[in-house]
């Protein structure tokens, strides 16, 4: 399973640097798309949910970085969830 980082922009213009230990992100997040804060989460979370359960099937255990970095999106993203405005983009994939 390829590892994949993306580069996320957050609505107060910083960046974070995310983490995925599948491919899989990919299919639910489009670069330079504009998604509110909630539909970002829930996209983060069911992905790297689903990531994490990929690798406990190959591997026999889930991957707490993936569930870590649930946690951390859901951190970061707190702040503008009352905000209709606010936007989160995917700005950039490393493989």
């Amino acid at each position: 399973m390829p590892e994949v980082r993306f580069r996320v922009r957050w609505p107060d213009h910083q960046q974070t640097l995310c983490y995925s230990p599948s491919s899989t992100i990919k299919d639910a997040l489009r670069l330079n798309h504009p998604y509110g804060v909630s539909e970002f989460v829930q996209r983060c979370t069911a992905a790297l949910e689903h990531a994490s359960a990929r690798v406990a099937q190959k591997y026999g255990m889930g991957c707490g970085q993936a569930l870590a970095q649930i946690t951390v999106i859901q951190s970061r993203a707190r702040p503008f969830m009352d905000d209709p405005d606010a936007r989160i983009t995917v700005e950039h994939f490393e493989d």
